[in-house]
């Protein structure tokens, strides 16, 4: 992260990530592949309560966020205040089992992995500065221009 702008490198890990999944495996899981990646702090919740305290406590770099929540079905609420708080938010990348219920407007704020994933996948998404979803990066990876 550059200190002097707030924003990370093309090709840094964040050193802070918010998972908020309530599937504890796939939670898991994530939390295995980011430690060793070597992001340095890696908090887990289940829910956008616990979320909500972690976020305003420990301002995370980058927030992976299950739409689907036990305490809430709307997830992406979390999303909608993270892009409120402006132009050095964090880093977000969400994940559900139906991607077109996240609302476009919102959908447009992070990528989008569609379970079941592999989590790994989700370390080419934090480190890449496009975070406009899915779809951009594999145009990215096979170079193919935007339509």
């Amino acid at each position: 992260m550059d200190i002097a702008t707030g924003v990370m490198g093309s090709d840094s890990t964040p050193e802070n990530v918010l998972v908020v999944e309530d599937d504890a495996l796939l939670a898991l899981s994530i939390e295995d592949v980011l430690r060793d990646a070597g992001v340095l702090r890696v908090a887990v919740c289940p829910t956008v309560s616990q979320a909500m305290g972690e976020f305003e406590s420990t301002h995370p770099d980058a927030i992976i966020l299950d739409v689907h929540l036990a305490d809430r079905n709307d997830g992406w609420a979390l999303a909608e205040i993270v892009a409120c708080i402006g132009p050095c938010r964090p880093r977000i990348i969400f994940s559900t089992a139906a991607p077109e219920e996240i609302p476009p407007e919102i959908a447009k704020l992070g990528a989008i992995f569609e379970k079941p994933y592999d989590p790994a996948m989700l370390l080419e998404a934090l480190r890449c500065r496009d975070t406009s979803g899915l779809f951009s990066r594999f145009r990215h990876a096979w170079r193919l221009p935007p339509h």
